[in-house]
């Protein structure tokens, strides 16, 4: 894997407060605060329940764990992060992860968070994420992807599949998300995000600058769960 320095699309920062304040222009669309943490957050993930195939951890699930000191060292990284972005109005949430649900009912384009994707929404904002634990996801330089649906073997199979007037076409692909993944390249050479970083990534929306930050979920590794913060 190449290193975050060979991003093209990527700005590395020394904190939160450049984290936050630092501006997406000209290509840039993913911001790192790059660090390495201490603590033992794999003891964190032992003494977590998993509920359901993605479970959220509250803070009060954190504060009752019985943790070593480096343990305990891993939890208040989690809760100072979790502060740190819902003061800046962001809605932080920890996921414990065993597996997303998979998108296998078309065989031809998937459109579940393993694939290569772009997030959007109504109003401006942001993508967060830190991985303390477990695998982390990918993110491709724009320039290395297309668009699903301006592949013409995906288009064709689409328009088989829509049922209405073709002034219509683009709006069905929006509202089924069809829009919003992307295929890599043959060259694309993806950065992985690695632990313990705290990233914001570009969103699509309407008053966004520059293009959205394509990334994608990785696959779990079998028997291991993922802790992730994400808002």
């Amino acid at each position: 894997m190449p290193c975050l320095f060979d991003y093209p699309n990527l700005a590395v920062v020394a904190n939160f407060s450049d984290l936050i304040s630092h501006q997406f222009q000209h290509e840039v669309n993913a911001l790192c605060w790059q660090r390495e943490l201490c603590g033992d957050f794999k003891e964190i993930v032992s003494q977590l329940t998993l509920h359901e195939q993605v479970t959220e951890v509250s803070v009060a699930d954190l504060e009752v764990l019985h943790l070593s000191p480096q343990g305990e060292i891993a939890r208040q990284i989690i809760l100072q992060d979790v502060q740190q972005l819902t003061q800046i109005g962001a809605a932080p949430v920890l996921n414990l992860i065993q597996c997303y649900e998979r998108d296998d009912e078309l065989d031809f384009i998937a459109t579940d968070v393993y694939s290569y994707h772009v997030d959007r929404s109504p109003i401006a904002t942001d993508t967060f994420l830190c991985t303390y634990h477990g695998a982390a996801s990918d993110i491709l330089p724009n320039a290395q992807v297309q668009q699903k649906i301006l592949i013409p073997s995906i288009r064709e199979q689409l328009r088989a599949l829509y049922d209405g007037p073709e002034a219509d076409f683009e709006q069905f692909l929006t509202e089924y998300f069809f829009d919003l993944h992307y295929q890599p390249l043959p060259d694309a050479k993806p950065i992985n995000l690695g632990q313990g970083h705290l990233w914001r990534l570009a969103v699509d929306h309407p008053t966004q600058q520059v293009a959205p930050c394509v990334h994608r979920a990785p696959l779990e590794q079998d028997g291991e769960y993922r802790l992730l913060l994400i808002c």
